[in-house]
């Protein structure tokens, strides 16, 4: 009576849940083997350009208050 307990799940796991599961993992590493995709590539030297953009401004605008206010880093520190 026991082992009916555990066979049943067992079973169902086994013919439902098991096969579904690897195909899920290996169509995962399959896409992650690939690499990137020419749109996801395009994508990301996008942001990386916004990036760099955004890292200038904000070195001016460091600049610009160390001139202003000498103390700002003291306070936001």
């Amino acid at each position: 009576m026991s082992m009916g307990y555990i066979i049943g799940p067992l079973i169902v796991f086994l013919i439902f849940v098991a096969p579904v599961w690897l195909l899920l993992h290996y169509r995962n590493k399959r896409q992650v083997a690939r690499g990137l995709s020419v749109e996801e590539q395009q994508k990301l030297q996008s942001l990386m350009l916004r990036a760099e953009q955004m890292q200038s401004r904000i070195q001016t605008l460091e600049r610009i208050l160390d001139v202003e206010s000498p103390q700002w880093r003291q306070h936001n520190e």
